[in-house]
């Protein structure tokens, strides 16, 4: 069975790839710091599952998500497609709407998805002390990738060049960092790099060359890769102006809530010097 082949050959390949990284963490723990490895039978189960679990999910990818991602591209710049009514004549760029549509969801569904951003999520939510949102850390990441995606697919169907894009967008990353909440820098750049880990990175690559090829004019050497680079940069931008949304947010509510107290103590304030009026006249009253 040709998958059963291709399951043991991954397997090696998983396993050349983690072993290393295992002989590191290992050596420095036994060889530098010279201390016991706490359960260490846990641990190496641990590296087992990793090793199963990589070489699955990889022979996962290349059965089927790979050539679904390859046939989608296919099948949405092909001219029933792009011109429905059936007219002939050159394709602009609005005709690839749809792809524009799929690069999106794709990008979105898959950074959802990636197990990295998940561990980094969880992890940002425990040392922030719950401040910021996991949820909210993982949708603004999708939301950026599918942005810089399909904005990647739009560069491809108009073969603008690349450093154009790429420029632009780090110019307002440098602007977001002296307005962005200083907490939150740091974390939204190692954002972009989370993203194009193990499950992003196969299917934009597989999109992009697919697109490229089927795009008349494209050179898929030239124009088919750097959609990782827009998945790398949007999140970034993505995750500063979801933190600056937030941090604008709590101002208001603060703002909001001081006006209503501060409503409230002129109220009670006026009611207090009303009766104390009422005191008096009563008094006066009473004397007269």
């Amino acid at each position: 069975m040709i998958w059963l082949s291709q399951l043991f050959d991954t397997l090696l390949l998983t396993m050349r790839d983690v072993v290393p990284i295992a002989t590191i963490l290992f050596g420095f723990q036994l060889g530098v710091l010279k201390r016991p490895i706490a359960n260490w039978k846990t641990v190496v189960l641990g590296f087992v599952y990793v090793i199963l679990g990589l070489s699955f999910f990889l022979v996962g990818l290349e059965l089927a998500l790979f050539p679904i991602g390859e046939n989608l591209a296919n099948q949405l710049t092909s001219p029933s497609i792009l011109h429905p009514d059936g007219s002939a004549g050159p394709y602009l760029w609005q005709d690839y709407f749809w792809v524009y549509v799929f690069a999106a969801a794709i990008g979105f569904s898959t950074t959802i998805a990636e197990p990295s951003l998940i561990a980094v999520a969880i992890k940002a939510n425990e040392v922030s002390g719950g401040t910021i949102s996991t949820q909210g850390l993982r949708i603004s990441v999708a939301i950026g990738v599918a942005f810089g995606i399909s904005l990647g697919c739009f560069r491809i169907v108009v073969g603008d060049p690349i450093h154009y894009y790429i420029m632009a967008g780090y110019v307002v990353v440098v602007i977001q960092t002296f307005f962005a909440p200083k907490s939150i820098i740091p974390l939204a750049y190692d954002s972009g790099g989370v993203t194009t880990s193990t499950v992003t990175v196969p299917l934009v690559a597989a999109l992009g060359l697919g697109l490229a090829s089927n795009v008349e004019g494209r050179n898929p050497l030239i124009d088919g890769f750097g959609l990782i680079a827009f998945a790398s940069l949007f999140p970034i931008i993505a995750v500063m102006s979801y933190a600056q949304i937030v941090a604008w947010l709590d101002k208001r509510r603060d703002k909001l809530a001081d006006d209503a107290t501060e409503t409230v103590t002129v109220e009670e304030q006026t009611t207090t010097n009303q009766a104390s009026i009422a005191d008096i006249e009563t008094n006066r009253s009473v004397k007269e």
